[in-house]
């Protein structure tokens, strides 16, 4: 068994017991490959126009986090939690159209890979997506929009479309032993999951396209 160079939440080393290997490097600049990516693993130092560099300054507060989702402009439909917890989480565009994915460590929750996401314990809906992507991608994202909300068994999540504008996936926390960007004509044999499958959907038919979205602003 290999260790996460992160420590868990109680400190601890984490162990992981099926631990990924990296893709070729060669994978990252074709938009026909899979990339992935381990904790502090050998990734490019560019994608797509844009540097993989560590997120200096993460915000430390809630405040700090909801400050971020202010940024946010967009409307969004109205949020119905239906009597459970809420949970927010993100589906991040690569403009090469892959999609980031994480792979929860140890498969926690039954998933090989899934997309960042995490229960908002009384915080803005908006700024849990963007805290749960950071911890489990890495990555700092722009929410773009939102794109579907599914009920799974303990809550209702909502998912925005967002964008990648900072971080390095081989930075990620304890709780995702890999990062992977997958085209995304290859997601469903990634996604294991039945409550993904909603998410996918919504993704195929949503007006901002992986491969035509407007990056910039």
């Amino acid at each position: 068994m290999m260790f996460h160079p992160r420590l868990n939440d109680h400190g601890k080393p984490e162990g992981i017991s099926k631990p990924h290997s990296p893709s070729a490097i060669s994978a990252w600049s074709d938009p026909s490959q899979v990339g992935v990516v381990v904790p502090d693993g050998p990734m490019p130092g560019t994608l797509n126009g844009m540097d993989f560099k560590p997120w200096p300054s993460p915000p430390r507060t809630s405040e700090g986090w909801l400050a971020l989702a202010r940024g946010c402009q967009f409307k969004e439909p109205s949020y119905d939690p239906m009597s459970l917890q809420p949970a927010a989480g993100a589906v991040i565009l690569e403009p090469d159209g892959r999609i980031w994915l994480v792979a929860p460590t140890n498969g926690y929750g039954g998933y090989k890979v899934t997309f960042p996401k995490g229960k908002t314990d009384g915080a803005d809906l908006r700024a849990t997506a963007i805290k749960e992507s950071y911890e489990e991608s890495g990555l700092r994202v722009e929410l773009l929009a939102h794109l579907v909300d599914v009920r799974r068994s303990t809550s209702v999540t909502r998912y925005y479309l967002a964008k990648r504008t900072g971080g390095s996936p081989s930075d990620i926390s304890w709780e995702s032993q890999a990062v992977l960007l997958v085209p995304v004509d290859q997601l469903k044999t990634f996604l294991n999951n039945k409550y993904d499958m909603p998410i996918l959907d919504a993704l195929l038919k949503s007006t901002h396209s992986p491969t035509s979205h407007e990056f910039s602003e």
